[in-house]
Order: structure tokens, then C-alpha cells, then sequence
């Protein structure tokens, strides 16, 4: 088995690349996830369970999200401490993010499960499909637990230089997914209720193979059975790094069902085209969201180290795989909409709708491999707190005035409305490259570069 690695030291590009695509697929293979459900769940189900799936899942997701980006916290103190060469600090950061989690999912399923219902009627779901949606969160909320676990082992992984093993146990998770959707739903007809089964048993696998393969490799880390008690300083690290990271995700989710809402006034067309548009942007925008992630982890290391300057050529080269890769996703985007809309649609207007708004992502594909980039490089830098003001300005400060603004016309197109979203991008571009540059200046100055948020 590969042992965990520096990144502190030797070639950048090659390790780069080598770590982001292991994420890139693990990040491919849960786009998928859902999408399976979905599909099993139309094929062998009713439109009630369908519906239940399909809401239930975008709540679940909202609480997923939350805390894969408050887990972000744990990826990046982890890092730092083995860049600096300390790896019982790193144990401590790991045992009291274990502590940590463990307590925030008994709160999670405390108030999701008992809650369902209230979050099924929140998100405006048909009488008929009530009861299906609510059957769905109570039963994957009793799993958040594993949902949890998942991703602080994920974090940890990632943290110490491993985005493998995240992949490995995401990919049989994946697989026995699809085993369970098939079994619950097929076989013995239980609809969205079999769904959530599954989903929670392949979390329940996936963490269960984590904790097996970690238990049984050497790590760079010391970590005593004391670590497992909440050191409050380390606590209020983590969550000082994470609590932005999560909650710019979430505002900025939201924005985007705003942006929905606003769509949603143009009709059942044009919801249903940028409905297929938003998922296919899901695997358009993999590439970026891989080095994301990855950069978090390969800054953390050498900010941790003192090593600035391989952390600034790391955003280089993450910078210029992914506009490569944005290039050609904006020209299948841009030009081949229709194709691409296809994938989803049978309704020649829905896949016309689709394609018009896939035309903006296109743009935006050229934008966001250096949004995205910037983003991991200051997760990892520790300044959290600016990317969420960033994500926050630009959501509620430029997409969603503007998105409303370019709609007002009666003939409004998709691709108008959708334009908002690159106007967004590049504000929130210069923004970025604003801190850079300052921050520069300051370490040619000898103030160096701080590790506040």
C-alpha cells in the first residue's frame, strides 16, 4: 500500500496531479451516487418516490455540505502540523476533530430526524410526495453518523498527503450503493425508504474500511487515546478554519436556489433547462473542484513548512491544468449545448433551454479553473475568512442583483440570466488576486505571510 507523502520537498506538478486525480474521481464517483438513486428509484418506482428522492436528497446535501466544509478545518490544521514537523500536535488535531464531529452528528440526528417532516414541507414538496421525502431524511438523517465520519476520515486522509484511500472507500461505498438501491428497490419495493437504506449502509461501509486500513498503516502522526478528549484551543482552531469554509458554501448554495427561484418565474422550460444544466455542471466544473480541494491540502503542508514560494508555483501549475481542461469544457459548453443537454432530456425545448444556459457556463468554465484554485490556495494559507466574504460578495453582492436585473425583459433568454454567474466569477477573481498581490508586497516588506483567517 503507497504510504502517505510530503509535499514539501522535490517536484510540485508531478505529486500535484498525481494527489488531485484520485480526487478528482472520488468527486466524480458521489456525483454518481445520487444520480443512481435517482435513476434506480424511477426505474423500478412511483413518481412520489422519485419526488421524495430527488428533494430529499438536495436537504441531505445541504447538511453534507456543511460539514465536508467544516471537515475542511481538520484537512488544513493537520497539514500545517505535519509541514511544521509536529506530528503530536497533528494527532492532538485529529483526536479532538474525532471528538468534535462525533458530538456535532449526535446534534445532526437529533434534529434532523425528528425535524424531517418540517424540512420536507420547508422545501415546498407535493402532497403526494410528502410522506416519501420525509421517510427519506429521517432515515438517512439516523445515518449522519457515518455521513460525519466519512468525511472526517476523508479530511484526515487528504491532510496527510493521501487522496487514495478516500477514493478507494468512496468507490466500493459506490458499488454497494448500487447493489442496495437494487435490493431495497427493486426487489423488495420500498421505494425512497430503500434508497436511504442503502445510502446508509455504503456510508457505513465506506467508514468501516477507512478505519481498517488506517489501523493497519504506519501514520505521520502521533495520536494517544488522551487525544480523543476536545482540546478546546485545537477546537477552536479547527472550527475557526472551518465554520467560513461551511458557511460560505451553504450562503452560497442558497444563492443559487435564488438564482433558481428566478428562473423558476419563466416558466416549467425554463426551469426544467437549467435543471439539466445545473446537473451537468456538476461534472463540468470537476476539474477545478479537484484541484480545489487538493490545493488545501499541498498549500497546508508547505505553509506549515515556511516553504511560501512553493505554495504560490503550486497555484501556477494548478491554475494551467485547469484552464486547460476549462477550454475544452467551454467549447463543448458554448458549442455543443444541445449535446450535452441531451444526456438528461428527451424535450426539444427543454434541451434548447438547457443549451442557452449552458452557454454562460461556458464562459464561466474559462473563470473559475482560477477562482477555484485561488480558493484551496487560501483554505490552505488558513485565511478562510476571506474566501467566505469573497463567496458571500460575490453571490449576494453581484450574481443574484444581477441575475435578477438581466431578467426583467420579457424576452430574457437563459444565457442573459445565466451571465450573472461569470460577472460574479470575476469580481470575485479580482478580489483574490488583490490579496495576493498585497500579500506579496507584505512578505517582500518582511511581514511574511500570517496564517489568520
Amino acid at each position: 500500500m503507497e504510504r502517505e507523502q510530503s509535499f514539501t520537498a522535490g517536484p510540485i506538478l508531478g505529486p500535484l496531479v498525481r494527489f488531485a486525480l484520485p480526487v478528482l474521481l472520488a468527486m466524480f464517483l458521489q456525483a454518481l451516487y445520487g444520480a443512481i438513486d435517482l435513476w434506480v428509484v424511477g426505474k423500478y418506482a412511483l413518481a412520489g418516490d422519485v419526488s421524495g428522492v430527488s428533494t430529499g436528497s438536495q436537504i441531505m446535501q445541504t447538511v453534507t455540505m456543511v460539514i465536508t466544509g467544516l471537515a475542511m478545518g481538520i484537512t488544513v490544521q493537520v497539514g500545517q502540523k505535519i509541514g511544521e514537523g509536529r506530528p503530536e500536535e497533528a494527532g492532538r488535531a485529529i483526536g479532538t476533530g474525532i471528538s468534535l464531529f462525533f458530538l456535532m452528528a449526535l446534534v445532526v440526528t437529533a434534529v434532523m430526524v425528528p425535524g424531517a417532516g418540517a424540512a420536507a414541507r420547508l422545501m415546498q414538496t407535493p402532497a403526494e410526495a410528502l410522506a416519501q421525502t420525509t421517510a427519506y431524511v429521517r432515515l438517512c438523517a439516523a445515518g449522519t453518523v457515518f455521513i460525519v465520519a466519512y468525511n472526517v476520515l476523508g479530511s484526515i486522509f487528504r491532510g496527510i498527503g493521501d487522496s487514495k484511500m478516500p477514493l478507494y472507500t468512496v468507490a466500493i461505498a459506490s458499488a454497494f450503493n448500487v447493489a442496495g438501491d437494487l435490493l431495497f428497490v427493486a426487489v423488495f419495493g420500498m421505494g425512497a425508504a430503500g434508497a436511504a437504506i442503502a445510502t446508509v449502509l455504503a456510508q457505513g461501509l465506506s467508514v468501516a474500511l477507512s478505519w481498517l486500513l488506517i489501523r493497519r498503516r504506519e501514520l505521520p502522526f502521533a495520536m494517544k487515546a488522551a487525544d480523543l478528549r476536545p482540546d478546546r484551543t485545537v477546537a477552536r482552531r479547527i472550527m475557526s478554519l472551518g465554520v467560513p469554509i461551511a458557511l460560505q458554501d451553504l450562503l452560497v448554495s442558497i444563492s443559487f436556489l435564488v438564482l433558481l427561484a428566478i428562473v423558476n418565474s419563466k416558466g416549467v422550460i425554463a426551469s426544467a433547462g437549467m435543471g439539466v444544466a445545473e446537473k451537468l455542471c456538476m461534472f463540468i466544473m470537476l476539474v477545478p473542484s479537484a484541484f480545489e480541494q487538493s490545493m488545501s491540502a499541498f498549500v497546508a503542508q508547505n505553509v506549515g513548512a515556511g516553504e511560501h514560494d512553493r505554495a504560490r508555483r503550486a497555484l501556477g501549475y494548478s491554475v494551467a491544468v485547469s484552464v486547460a481542461v476549462g477550454a475544452v469544457m467551454a467549447w463543448a459548453a458554448f458549442f455543443h449545448g444541445d449535446v450535452l443537454a441531451g444526456l438528461f432530456a428527451r424535450d426539444g425545448e427543454i434541451i434548447a433551454a438547457g443549451a442557452d444556459y449552458l452557454k454562460a457556463y461556458g464562459i464561466d468554465c474559462l473563470l473559475t479553473p482560477f477562482l477555484f484554485c485561488f480558493i484551496g490556495y487560501y483554505n490552505g494559507c488558513g485565511r478562510t475568512l476571506f474566501v467566505m466574504l469573497q463567496g458571500l460578495i460575490g453571490a449576494f453582492g453581484v450574481r443574484i442583483p444581477l441575475a435578477w436585473l438581466f431578467s426583467r425583459p420579457e424576452s430574457a433568454t437563459l444565457f442573459q440570466i445565466g451571465l450573472a454567474t461569470p460577472c460574479s466569477t470575476v469580481v470575485q477573481i479580482l478580489m483574490c488576486l488583490a490579496l495576493f498581490l498585497s500579500l506579496r508586497r507584505r512578505q517582500r516588506l518582511g511581514q511574511g505571510l500570517g496564517y489568520r483567517g
